[in-house]
Parts: C-alpha cells; sequence; structure tokens
C-alpha cells in the first residue's frame, strides 16, 4: 500500500457479529416515554441489544434515565451511546453530556453486549417511575445526574437511515486513510457527502502500526482525540470537549449508523511500518494479542469489525527486507484468526508480484487461506518513477503488452498464480489505484519512453490523484486494460471510469469476490471512480 470487531465482546469471548434484526424485543412503556430493548443480534453465548427511547410526548425532553436489572446469568459488557453504571446484576444509563435535548416525536438509541442469550431486562423505569405504570413525566426529578448540554447541538439520527446492501454478494472495499484529515481536508463526512458510503461494503482504516512486533494506534490525534465541529461532522452534531471519544474514531462509528451494513477493519502496516511485522513473526501470539486490545478497545470496539494485515513483503523485500521464513505469514494470519474468533473479519493486502520466484512464490499465501476471509492483491504499482529514467509504464496493467518493462508484472498473471496455488477465487479481491504514477522530461507519448525524473504531484513527487489528472493531463489512450496520457512533457498512468469497468468485468469473469481501492480522497467529490466500480461489480 502506498505510504506509509465490531463490539467488543467479554474476556475469553472473540466473536463478531452481523447486526442482522432479531425477532425479539422488550418494550416499555412510561407515559408517552419509551425505552424499547432490541436483540440486534444474539449468537447464544452472547448477544448486542440496542434501546431505543422514544419522546411520543409535546415536550421536549432534556435527559433520561432508564434503569432495570438483567436476568441471571446476563451480565453487560461494553455499551455505546449512554453512560451506564452497574451495582450487581442493577444497570443504570443516562444520556449522554454531548447529547442534546430529545425533541417532540424523536428518538435516539444506544446499545450494549451482554453475556450468554438475549434476555429482557426486567424492573425497568425510565426517569424514575415504573415502565409498566407509565407516570413518568416529560422531564425527569431534580437530581438526575445528567446535565443538560448547551442548547443548538442536534442529536437525532435520521428516522430512516440510508442502508447499502451489497449487490450480488460482491465487496467493494476502500481504504481511508488516518492523516488525510491534514493537507488532503479529507474526513470521513466525505464517504457520506460524495455518496460513496452507500455503495461501499467496507472501509479499511489505514494505518495502525505493528512497531516492535505489537499493534499500536497510527497517530492518536486523527484517530481519536480531533474535535470536529458541526460542519465538519458526519451527522451535523459538534464534538464537546468532555465526550470520551472524538476524532476518526468516532465519526466513523456515526457514519456506520447511517449506514448499517458497513463495516470498517483496522489496517495494520502499510509499505512505511511494515519491518515490525518482522518481530511480530516471532511471537505471533502475542503480536495477535495486542492487536486484539487495540481494535477491540472498549472506547471504539463497536466502530471496527476486525483487522487487515498490509504486510510489504513476508521473507521478501520492501521498503526493508524481511527473512522469517517462507511459513511465517501464515503463523501471524492463524494467530491473529484464533484470537479475533471465527466471525470477526481478518483480512490481508498481498504482493501482487506475478513473476517467477517473485513475492508470491516467497511466501505461503495459500497456506493462510484458511485464516483470512480473503486476500486484497495490491494490482497496482507494478511501475513509477522509481525508475527515474524509464521506461514510462502503466502502473496497473491489467494485462501484459509487448514491451513491458518486467515479465509478469501484470495483475491477471498475479490472479492466475494465486489461484493456481489453491486459494479460492472468491478470496481473492482485484487492487484498483485512485491515482495516476508519472514522469517528466518524456518525448515519446507511446509507452517505453525515456524521462528525466517524476512528474510533479501535488503531495509527491510522481504520484497524483485522479481528480487532479482527470482534469490536468486527461487520459486519452489505452493500454493492456489501463488509460495513459502525454501532456507537455508529462507522462501519466491512471485507471478511468472506462478502465475500472473493464477491470470489474475481469474480476466478475474470474470469480473473484469484488475489488478494493487505494485510497477514498483521490476519488472526485462525487465519487466517480467509486461509482464505476460499483456499476461493474453489478
Amino acid at each position: 500500500m502506498r505510504t506509509s470487531v465490531r463490539r467488543a465482546l467479554w474476556a475469553g469471548v472473540a466473536a463478531v457479529v452481523v447486526a442482522a434484526a432479531v425477532p425479539v424485543a422488550s418494550a416499555f412503556g412510561a407515559g408517552t416515554v419509551t425505552a424499547t430493548f432490541v436483540a440486534a443480534s444474539d449468537w447464544g453465548t452472547g448477544h448486542e441489544a440496542r434501546v431505543t427511547v422514544a419522546n411520543g410526548s409535546s415536550s421536549t425532553l432534556s435527559t433520561w434515565r432508564i434503569e432495570f436489572d438483567l436476568p441471571a446469568g446476563t451480565t453487560m459488557g461494553s455499551f455505546w451511546d449512554a453512560d451506564v453504571t452497574r451495582t450487581g446484576n442493577h444497570y443504570m444509563a443516562v444520556k449522554k453530556s454531548w447529547m442534546g435535548p430529545l425533541n417532540p416525536g424523536a428518538s435516539v438509541s444506544w446499545g450494549y453486549n451482554g453475556t450468554g442469550p438475549y434476555r429482557a431486562p426486567l424492573n425497568c423505569t425510565i426517569n424514575g417511575a415504573s415502565c409498566s405504570t407509565g407516570t413518568t413525566p416529560t422531564n425527569p426529578p431534580t437530581g438526575n445526574p445528567t446535565t443538560n448540554p448547551p442548547t443548538g447541538n442536534p442529536t437525532n439520527p435520521p428516522t430512516n437511515p440510508p442502508t447499502n446492501p451489497p449487490s450480488g454478494g460482491k465487496k467493494l472495499i476502500g481504504y481511508f486513510a488516518e492523516w488525510g484529515v491534514y493537507g488532503r481536508n479529507y474526513h470521513v463526512k466525505n464517504i457520506h457527502t460524495s455518496g460513496s458510503a452507500a455503495k461501499l461494503t467496507h472501509i479499511l482504516y489505514a494505518f495502525g502500526n505493528p512497531a516492535g512486533g505489537r499493534c499500536s494506534i497510527g497517530e492518536t490525534y486523527p484517530a481519536y482525540e480531533k474535535a470536529y465541529t458541526a460542519a465538519e461532522s458526519v451527522d451535523g452534531v459538534a464534538d464537546t470537549w468532555d465526550q470520551p471519544l472524538r476524532g476518526n474514531f468516532n465519526q466513523l462509528r456515526k457514519l456506520k449508523r447511517m449506514y448499517p451494513n458497513l463495516k470498517v477493519i483496522y489496517s495494520i502496516g502499510g509499505w512505511t511500518w511494515s519491518s515490525g511485522f518482522t518481530q511480530a513473526a516471532q511471537n505471533p501470539a502475542a503480536f495477535a494479542e495486542s492487536c486484539y486490545q487495540m481494535v477491540e478497545d472498549p472506547r471504539w470496539a463497536d466502530v471496527f469489525d476486525g483487522i487487515d494485515i498490509d504486510w510489504e513483503y513476508p521473507n521478501a523485500c520492501g521498503l526493508g527486507c524481511d527473512a522469517s521464513g517462507p511459513n511465517a505469514f501464515k503463523n501471524v494470519m492463524a494467530a491473529l484468526r484464533s484470537r479475533f474468533g471465527s466471525s470477526a473479519l481478518v483480512t490481508a493486502a498481498i504482493t501482487a508480484d506475478g513473476s517467477a520466484g517473485g513475492k508470491i512464490d516467497a511466501t505461503d499465501y495459500a497456506g493462510a487461506a484458511n485464516s483470512v476471509n480473503w486476500f486484497m492483491p495490491m494490482t497496482y504499482d507494478y511501475f513509477g518513477a522509481w525508475a527515474a529514467q524509464g521506461p514510462t509504464a502503466p502502473h496497473s496493467p491489467l494485462t501484459s503488452y509487448t514491451g513491458i518493462p518486467i515479465p509478469n508484472f501484470y495483475a491477471d498473471a498475479a490472479i492466475q498464480k494465486l489461484k493456481s496455488k489453491g486459494i479460492p477465487a472468491s478470496k481473492l479481491v482485484l487492487g484498483i489505484g485512485f491515482y495516476g504514477k508519472g514522469w517528466t522530461g518524456v518525448t515519446q507519448e507511446a509507452p517505453g519512453g525515456s524521462a528525466t525524473g517524476p512528474a510533479p504531484g501535488t503531495y509527491e513527487a510522481g504520484t497524483e490523484d485522479y481528480k487532479v489528472l482527470k482534469n490536468t493531463c486527461p487520459a486519452n489512450r489505452t493500454i493492456a486494460g489501463t488509460a495513459y496520457a502525454k501532456c507537455g512533457s508529462n507522462w501519466w498512468s491512471y485507471d478511468t471510469p472506462s478502465t475500472i469497468a473493464g477491470k470489474m468485468s475481469y474480476a466478475n469473469g474470474q470469480g473473484l469476490g469484488g475489488g478494493f481501492f487505494w485510497e477514498l480522497s483521490g476519488d472526485t467529490a462525487n465519487g466517480e471512480l467509486i461509482s464505476a466500480m460499483k456499476n461493474g461489480l453489478g
């Protein structure tokens, strides 16, 4: 990759579940203010419950408090979007301080994970009155521990949030770069406003750092400390100084509420940080434990649905070289699967080097296939201006072509090699780059010309986003299933909606699991490339 579970479950229970509705509910009325408990998921040894507080009165509800007992054998583990205290098996949940008043006719939800199968709460009260008698006043008695937040801070989520059910079972996966909130000014909200969230099935959050053989947050400020204004926030609600989670993680939490089918996976490593995997491979179980503790931190466990490993490259060279042996990657992935459990998403971005004796051959990827949900061969960045004098070549060829600088450096060669090793086609997802690679000092329009160095780029010489290139150097030629153009002395190659359509058709024809891309900020403001991927996958 360039640069650089679901809800937390209890100790000893490493299961992650799909939030499908379960027809189990317990509604407790309190006058015109109600609290409804629903089992969002139930997997026998644990469950996820969602609690909805609805204000059916004609008055604004400034705050709320729910008290209840859980039946014997059931306990609450993690919770979100409410402050919960416990005495024995008695629980009290109150409105978060950052939530605004609950307007007439509005509702708000919070949730928790519990041990054992779902069982309806007992002795429920809302705002101090018995739920069964229905005598709760609109506003609670004096002395409720929750204080009213500042006015003008709307909090109610959309009544009917948009959904994004995957079509045809194909995955459409996009990377969100943690550092994009800086110079690129790309935020989680942009995934929503571009229309892309409704098309994606999964977001990969890049990157966690495997330094010292342990998973750690890449950078804490953008991850969970940065405060968002109402204008910047996904749901139009500003962060407050005292809320426990801010930053990208909280914004992703809000995005998932709006798009219930969208999954988020924490990606570890990347080009810059892959050296940490060498030490991780020396003690895979310890590494897996550290990753589990990071991903399933109670502050953001509901944000993430699993873990992704972007190791560049096991038993081979990337920015640095690894000599852990051909079994290292397989052992690490097996340890992660064991620790995260069978229901978590465990995925990996892998090399797309289809050459004989190349990076695919250096590692037992097939041996790791049973541990992962899918592999993402990075079928881009085959060629670029790190070879400063050229020859110019498309960085993401789908097929070979006459004059290709390195044999089998193209997507189909990698896919066929991985399939030949016994990896099911459905566990392979085709990669697309939302950027171009370019040279300057080029006189020849066709690929294969000489150059003097990398072409200028907004953030990195030799690299430019699609959203820029489509205007500054529109592609007018194609080769090997991708596009290129020469503009003055600059030569660029990149994928367009048209070439992406062809690549998605290839993915369908090969029986692949779908498509993924690096990364969201490279697309246009209206998600032009993501739309092409979505339409192509069908």
